[in-house]
C-alpha cells in the first residue's frame, strides 16, 4: 500500500456492506484517490438476508424476494451495475391480496390503501370487517384532531386504535403493517414507521380523506385493480435478488474480502490516530475509518471498549426471528386459483402463519410450468418462539395451515427452510430519539460510521442508502485532518 493511501474497513457484507464498499470505490476513483479497501464477514457468504437458489426448476428466495422503486436508491444502484435490463415487475395480472378471516381468504377491498379505504363501495362490501368494525372505522371522518404536532410518539397500535377503532387494528393494521416489520403494534413507534400518517392527521384530521383527497391527484396512478398495496412499484430480478449481489462483488472483486473473519473489537487508538480491527485468529488491522454494517447488538459489542455509551445505545434497540419457507407443489394439488399475490394472517386468527406469498404468480420464472411455488412466513415479535421450532414441527404446522386456507392435502415436492434469527430490527416507540442520541456519539468519533436495517429503514433501498451514506460520511471524514494534529 502506498504510504498516503488511507485504509477503510467495512463489518459485515449484507447488502448495507456492500453498499458501502461499493460507494467508497466509486466515489475514490472519481476523485482518482485510491483508497484500500478491506471487508470482514462472519459469514461464509456474501449479501445478509439476500439469498436466492435453484432447486429442479424452482427459483427459491431465502430473504427478501423484491425491493420498492418509490424509495429510488436501489433502483439507481442497479442501473450503475449494468442490471436494468434484469429488472422484472410484478405480474400484472391478479395484483391483489386477501387477509385471513376464519377459514377464508378475504381480498382486500380496491381502494383500500395500507390501513384505510379510499373507496366507499367496495369496503362496505368487504368481508373482512364486522358491520360493527365498519362503522367504527368511518368515525376517522368527524373524530378531532389529538397528536396535532405529531411532537408525540405513539405505538402504531395507539394511533390505529383512537382514529379507527380496535377491530381495525386486530383485522386489518396489524397484520398488514406491522408484517412489514414482523412487529408488536403496541409497542411499533409509528413516527419511526408510518410518519406520513401523523401527517394526515395534522393536514386532513382524518385519514380516511386524506388517502381519498392523495388518490384524486394527478400524479398518483389510479391502480383500480390492485388492492391492499401498489404492487407496481414492486420489482425483483430475473434471476432472483442474489444477482445484485452477484454483480456488487464483480465490482468489488479487486479489493480485500475476509469471509469467515468474526472481527471481536473495533477500538480507537488515541496514540496513533487509527481505529484497531481486532479479529479472531489474527493481529490487529489499523485502518484510518470504519463503517459498521452489522446489526446494531453486534455494534455495540465491538464498540463496547471505545464508548460504553454508544454500546449501551446500540443495544437498547431490540431485534426479533423469523423463518421463511419455500414450498413447492404441483399445481394440480392445489385447489386454490392463487388469483393474488398472496395473503396475511391476523394475529387474532392463533394461526402458524404470519403470511404467505404466492411466489409463482407474483414474479414470473419461479416455477415450472405445471408447478407453485409458496413462501410462507413463521415468527417474528408475535410468535417468535415458532422459529425455533424443529423443522418437522414447523412444516407440519404451516401446512396444517396451508391445507385450512388453501386446501391442500398434498405432501409438497419439498419444502426449504431458511431461519434469520435476530435479523429485524424493532422500531419501538421513542425509536427516532434513540437513533439521534446514537448518531451524536458516533460524530464524536473520528473516522465511524453505521450502516444497515437497525436504524432508518429496514427495506432493501434503506439499507442501500445506509450504507452509501456511511461511505460519504466516511470519505468525508478522511479529508479532513485528524483532530489533534
Amino acid at each position: 500500500m502506498p504510504p498516503n493511501m488511507k485504509r477503510v474497513a467495512v463489518i459485515g457484507a449484507g447488502i448495507a456492506g456492500l453498499a458501502a464498499a461499493h460507494q467508497l470505490l466509486e466515489r475514490s476513483a472519481e476523485a482518482n484517490e485510491p483508497l484500500e479497501i478491506l471487508i470482514f464477514e462472519s459469514g461464509s457468504r456474501l449479501g445478509g438476508i439476500i439469498e436466492t437458489c435453484e432447486r429442479d426448476g424452482f427459483l427459491l428466495e431465502r430473504g427478501p424476494d423484491s425491493f420498492i422503486t418509490e424509495k429510488p436508491v436501489a433502483i439507481q444502484l442497479a442501473q450503475r451495475l449494468g442490471l436494468e435490463s434484469h429488472l422484472i415487475q410484478t405480474n400484472e395480472k391478479h395484483r391483489r391480496s386477501f387477509i385471513v378471516r376464519g377459514n377464508r381468504l378475504v381480498p382486500v377491498p380496491a381502494g383500500f390503501q395500507l390501513i384505510a379505504p379510499t373507496r366507499l363501495w367496495p369496503f362496505l362490501n368487504s368481508e373482512i370487517l364486522s358491520w360493527s368494525g365498519k362503522a367504527r372505522m368511518a368515525l376517522d371522518l368527524v373524530l378531532p384532531r389529538l397528536n396535532i404536532n405529531g411532537a408525540t410518539d405513539e405505538s402504531l397500535a395507539q394511533f390505529i386504535r383512537r382514529r379507527l377503532g380496535q377491530e381495525a387494528l386486530d383485522r386489518v393494521a396489524q397484520p398488514m403493517v406491522g408484517g412489514i416489520y414482523t412487529a408488536d403494534p403496541e409497542k411499533l413507534s409509528l413516527q419511526a414507521t408510518m410518519p406520513r400518517f401523523i401527517e394526515m392527521e395534522r393536514r386532513h384530521r382524518s385519514i380516511i380523506r386524506a388517502l381519498r383527497k392523495r388518490q384524486q391527484l394527478p400524479n398518483v396512478s389510479d391502480e383500480s385493480q390492485t388492492q391492499g398495496a401498489r404492487y407496481s412499484l414492486f420489482v425483483s430480478f430475473d434471476r432472483g435478488m442474489q444477482l445484485l449481489v452477484e454483480r456488487l462483488a464483480e465490482k468489488l472483486a479487486t479489493i480485500g474480502i475476509a469471509l469467515r473473519t468474526r472481527v471481536t473489537a473495533v477500538v480507537w487508538d488515541m496514540t496513533a490516530r487509527q481505529w484497531q480491527v481486532c479479529a479472531e485468529n489474527g493481529p490487529a488491522i489499523a485502518v484510518d475509518a470504519v463503517c459498521l454494517a452489522v446489526p446494531a447488538y453486534t455494534a455495540a459489542s465491538l464498540l463496547a471498549e471505545t464508548d460504553v455509551l454508544l454500546a449501551a445505545g446500540l443495544n437498547q434497540i431490540t431485534y426479533e426471528s423469523t423463518a421463511t419457507l419455500n414450498l413447492a407443489y404441483r399445481r394440480a394439488d392445489v385447489p386454490h386459483p392463487l388469483d393474488g399475490f398472496g395473503f396475511v394472517v391476523p394475529f387474532v386468527e392463533k394461526r402458524s402463519l404470519i403470511a404467505c406469498t404466492f411466489s409463482s404468480v407474483k414474479f414470473a420464472g419461479r416455477a415450472p410450468q405445471d408447478a407453485v411455488l409458496l413462501r410462507a412466513f413463521v415468527g417474528g415479535a408475535m410468535q417468535s418462539e415458532l422459529v425455533e421450532l424443529d423443522d418437522a414441527e414447523m412444516t407440519a404446522r404451516v401446512r396444517a395451515d396451508l391445507r385450512d386456507l388453501l386446501g391442500i392435502q398434498s405432501e409438497p415436492l419439498f419444502v426449504e427452510i431458511s431461519r434469520w434469527r435476530r435479523s429485524m430490527p424493532q422500531y419501538e416507540v421513542g425509536h427516532l430519539a434513540r437513533v439521534k442520541t446514537i448518531a451524536a456519539r458516533v460524530a464524536a468519533l473520528p473516522g465511524l460510521a453505521l450502516a444497515g436495517n437497525a436504524y432508518e429503514g429496514v427495506g432493501i433501498p434503506d439499507c442501500i442508502r445506509s450504507g452509501e451514506a456511511a461511505a460519504a460520511a466516511l470519505l468525508t471524514a478522511l479529508q479532513k485532518p485528524p483532530l489533534g494534529h
